[in-house]
């Protein structure tokens, strides 16, 4: 289909100026519909596999839980479900982070034959992934119920919690994304990075708990994604009210840092072409 318009317009008499800019428009229209249909592919293709993958990895891991919870004497309430919320935003975090470094070289055959804002590509790679991060929070539902999990008001705060994994999630993909495409291993050093932020974010122990007070303040402060998993299990589990002041503040670094990054990627287009 797209062949045959484009060899109506090719054929067409219209004025050079009015052609051009008709077809530049059309391209665009293209570009815009392929990069939604991918990931509507993407979606579609992955849906019922991701869904069996996910069931699957979760059962394991839950039988890892409850090992971990006899073996190291953990004393925490819903241990299992502790588990899941922190490995469930983490792994979104971590996806998103990853990806970000190389999206644009994966879809250079967008990016150098028409002009699109670059940030539409990290929207969408970060629908897809949480898409898949849905999944995962039914399965803690589940969990809920199985356990019997008292609900109240206080988890309206998975909300403002929610928000700001994915203000903070955006603004490092930004960065990462204009930085990996001049920086070649790049992708190395953010695997390394997050790994030492894996360890201080507290995904299988309380950073509250099991911290001294010293160094508990630092990293709820300065990590938001121990600050979020920390908010998401308040809210879900144990039915309080999280650190809005900080979830507010870091909300505030996040809008600034993604400014900077979609300014920056503004930026730097027309070096990104000729450098992939």
């Amino acid at each position: 289909i797209c062949c045959e318009t484009t060899m109506i317009l090719d054929s067409s008499k219209l004025a050079g100026g009015c052609y051009e800019a008709i077809l530049e428009r059309f391209n665009k229209s293209l570009s815009l519909r392929h990069l939604f249909c991918k990931v509507r592919a993407e979606v579609r293709s992955c849906q019922l596999l991701s869904e069996l993958d996910m069931v699957g990895i979760r059962a394991i891991l839950f039988h890892a839980d409850l090992c971990i919870y006899f073996v190291f004497e953990a004393r925490e309430q819903y241990f299992p479900a502790f588990i899941f919320i922190g490995i469930t935003a983490w792994d979104f975090f971590n996806r998103c982070l990853t990806q970000s470094v190389k999206l644009l070289k994966n879809n250079k055959s967008i990016v150098t034959k028409v002009y699109i804002p670059k940030f539409i590509l990290l929207i969408s790679k970060m629908f897809f992934n949480g898409y898949k991060m849905l999944f995962s929070f039914g399965i803690i539902v589940i969990m809920i119920i199985y356990f019997r999990i008292p609900i109240t008001l206080n988890i309206l705060y998975v909300i403002p919690s929610f928000i700001v994994l994915f203000v903070v999630t955006f603004a490092c993909m930004t960065h990462l994304m204009h930085y990996g495409v001049f920086i070649q291993d790049l992708a190395n050093v953010t695997n390394i990075v997050l790994r030492m932020v894996f360890y201080m974010t507290g995904i299988f122990y309380n950073i509250e708990k099991r911290l001294p007070a010293q160094y508990t303040g630092i990293l709820m402060k300065g990590n938001p994604m121990a600050l979020v998993l920390s908010s998401l299990r308040k809210c879900i589990l144990y039915g309080q009210a999280p650190d809005v002041k900080w979830l507010i503040i870091w909300f505030i670094i996040g809008i600034i840092v993604a400014a900077l990054g979609v300014r920056k990627i503004y930026k730097n287009e027309n070096s990104y072409v000729k450098v992939i």
